[in-house]
């Protein structure tokens, strides 16, 4: 076979269809080079996870995937149950705080003998709010169970204007 020679032809002479045919290779190596750095870059980061799962072995990018995932369904659980557990202990802090400042002005106001209407009505409507928040606070923390204050209960609620 006698050697040829390549002639390119300039790009006004090429149809679309030769364009995309020329264009074809270089683009798939470049999306190629773009994931291969990525797994380059979570094995890197990952890099103590690996070693520990896999001690001195060649991975294989499948490999790094797949425990990529894994490392990241556990992050996320334990974020969740942080999550989790963060949000009943301030629900829990928010009861004990609030039942702790009714206890306190309660005891205020009863250390005067000389007892005002005023203060024997803020008296009563603490003593109710202590027993709704003793109730609350003995319950899971469901939404479901506080009580829902109606139009009639907003009418009986003392106000000091």
């Amino acid at each position: 076979m006698a050697p040829s020679t390549v002639f390119m032809e300039p790009d006004n002479l090429l149809t679309p269809k030769e364009k995309n045919k020329l264009r074809k290779p270089v683009v798939e190596k470049m999306r190629r080079d773009r994931i291969n750095s990525s797994i380059e870059q979570l094995k890197l980061l990952l890099e103590k996870e690996f070693q520990r799962h896999q001690p001195n072995s060649k991975l294989e990018k499948a490999d790094i995937l797949e425990m990529t995932v894994s490392y990241l369904k556990q992050q996320s659980q334990l974020q969740m149950k942080t999550a989790g557990s963060f949000h009943k202990s301030s629900q829990f802090d928010f009861r004990e705080g609030y039942s702790r400042c009714l206890q306190e002005a309660f005891h205020f106001l009863s250390l005067h003998k000389v007892r005002t209407e005023t203060q024997t009505r803020l008296l009563s409507h603490f003593q109710k709010s202590q027993t709704a928040a003793s109730e609350v606070a003995l319950s899971p923390g469901n939404p479901s169970t506080l009580k829902q204050a109606s139009p009639k209960d907003a009418s009986t609620l003392w106000r000091p204007w």
